[in-house]
């Protein structure tokens, strides 16, 4: 029997207790508002508790509601202060912890999977967790050759506990709005479901991590554990040491942030380059910063963990969007709606301007017009404000923008990596890993008008 609490009417219970306890805490700050305590006071209190419920709820159930939890929270830089602030703590919280499966649960799971005999695999277990995630959590662990190993164990039902709570978050998406205004939950749900059954799979994550790990084995700057073992609900990793990125946003020194910055920013657009994956979970609790990079020990390294989702792009990121980011910034307002017409950006019974199209895109990709770009929570609130006021032409016109499938995750992965810059605080140098490793942002128009050159002198 699985040690989460999976009976549909307590996981709904304590699902529906989230909107309910808002509702409740607004009357009781009424309540001392009446009685002539400060507004400001009251609310600060008041979203404070909701933000306490939050995380304790989220973290208790684990499952599909707290991985829902850790994708708010690479969002959170894009939130009013007044807003955003509250959360932030208990948001990030559950990207690093989560309350333990008791140890009898840990080694009934190690006993049926490695075998009765599971713990002469290990020269030393460590039965209090080092991390609890959404579908797991991960002891540390010596292996039998000497090897320090992180040891993933699967919560057991946490596949059921999963789509059960996706479920229930879907029917409570209109009550969870009042948590993140401005942002539709509806399809972040429905693309976290989507993603669910592969997450599950360890065998799928232990090759999408032992592809990265060969990659970058003898990188200067990343570093991905190697694979050491694999079966189902069971992923033993090499170990490594590191500060959280979760501790650099909250304490980290400039120069930390600017090299996690750097390094976060390199990764994303190197990685599918180079593996033809995309890691699809670019939460902070995801890295680490090791000391000992290029020079040396007072340099850093950025490690990276948890493969579970990955976007499989054979070909490293679609060539298009290095095209069209370049002719956006050359201002090609015409060949840009063409090629996102193309894409399928613009569906064929939508006509839009190409210039109003090209206003709406340049303040986004503002990183990639300067040599060094600082990220910050006022930037991106203000992009965010922008495109959802309903009385800005920014926002009428995102509304006739489409999505196309392929580029769903990609979409997502590239929006959270910049709300984790933001958190960071970091100045980066985005042009040139774009330049680096983004198909097309260099060759692709050089190749374009060297296909032309060449028709024109056949002709």
């Amino acid at each position: 029997m699985s040690d989460l609490p999976r009976k549909a009417v307590t996981r709904t219970a304590k699902l529906a207790a989230l909107p309910l306890g808002i509702a409740g805490r607004a009357t009781w700050g009424l309540g001392k508002r009446i009685v002539g305590e400060s507004a400001e006071i009251v609310g600060r209190e008041l979203q404070q508790r909701t933000a306490e419920q939050l995380f304790k709820v989220l973290g208790e159930l684990k499952g599909g509601a707290m991985k829902f939890g850790q994708a708010l929270s690479v969002f959170e830089s894009a939130l009013p202060e007044e807003i955003a602030g509250p959360y932030r703590a208990a948001l990030t919280k559950l990207q690093e912890a989560a309350p333990p499966m008791p140890t009898r649960t840990v080694h009934t799971v190690l006993e049926e999977r490695l075998g009765p005999d599971w713990r002469d695999l290990f020269e030393e277990f460590e039965d209090k967790p080092a991390a609890a995630a959404s579908i797991g959590q991960v002891h540390r662990a010596v292996w039998h050759d000497g090897r320090e190993v992180a040891v993933k164990v699967q919560y057991p039902g946490a596949g059921e506990a999963l789509l059960s709570d996706l479920t229930q978050l879907s029917r409570f998406a209109r009550l969870l709005g009042p948590l993140i205004p401005g942002m539709d939950i509806k399809p972040l749900i429905a693309e976290l479901r989507d993603r669910v059954s592969e997450e599950l799979d360890y065998g799928l994550e232990a090759q999408a991590q032992a592809a990265h790990a060969e990659e970058f084995a003898e990188d200067p700057d990343v570093v991905v554990p190697a694979v050491v073992h694999q079966c189902e609900q069971v992923l033993v990793t090499e170990w490594i040491d590191g500060i959280p990125l979760s501790e650099v946003i909250a304490d980290g020194t400039e120069e930390q942030r600017d090299r996690a910055g750097q390094l976060l920013t390199r990764f994303l657009f190197s990685g599918p380059a180079r593996t033809g994956l995309l890691h699809a979970d670019p939460h902070p609790g995801n890295f680490r910063l090791l000391p000992g990079g290029p020079d040396g020990e007072d340099d850093w390294r950025l490690g990276v963990l948890d493969f579970g989702t990955v976007d499989r792009l054979p070909g490293g990121l679609p060539t298009p969007i290095g095209v069209s980011l370049r002719m956006t910034l050359d201002g090609e307002a015409e060949t840009v709606y063409e090629l996102l017409c193309a894409e399928g950006f613009v569906k064929e019974t939508i006509e839009l301007d190409p210039e109003a199209v090209l206003d709406y895109l340049l303040p986004i990709i503002e990183p990639a017009r300067v040599e060094e770009f600082t990220f910050t929570r006022s930037w991106i609130r203000s992009q965010a404000a922008r495109i959802a006021d309903p009385r800005s032409p920014a926002y009428q016109l995102g509304k006739q923008l489409n999505l196309p499938p392929a580029y769903l995750l990609i979409h997502r992965v590239t929006l959270s990596t910049i709300g984790v810059l933001c958190q960071l605080g970091a100045t980066v140098r985005m042009r040139d890993e774009l330049e680096e490793w983004l198909p097309g942002f260099v060759d692709g128009v050089a190749e374009d008008d060297a296909d032309e050159e060449e028709s024109a002198a056949g002709a």
